[in-house]
């Protein structure tokens, strides 16, 4: 949906966004994307804390890459 679109029928835009994510462009390049509040919230994880992430039955299947430190590692300072 071009912006002009957008601008011209937000209601259908955000009809458009119950059905799954809108990409608005601006001169013919993708500039935003309009989401549905369940979808957002699903995407952020709202509400999730990260106990309750790393109780997930499949969360041994997650990868992250740690990017390697260069500084030396000091003690806290506690006081």
């Amino acid at each position: 949906m071009t912006s002009r679109q957008f601008n011209q029928d937000a209601s259908g835009a955000k009809k458009a966004a119950e059905r799954g994510p809108v990409i608005i462009t601006d001169r013919g390049r993708p500039a935003h994307v309009l989401l549905g509040i369940q979808e957002y919230r699903r995407l952020i994880g709202a509400g999730r804390k990260i106990a309750d992430l790393l109780a997930m039955p499949d969360a041994g299947d997650v990868e992250m890459d740690i990017p390697h430190s260069r500084e030396n590692a000091r003690p806290a300072d506690l006081s």
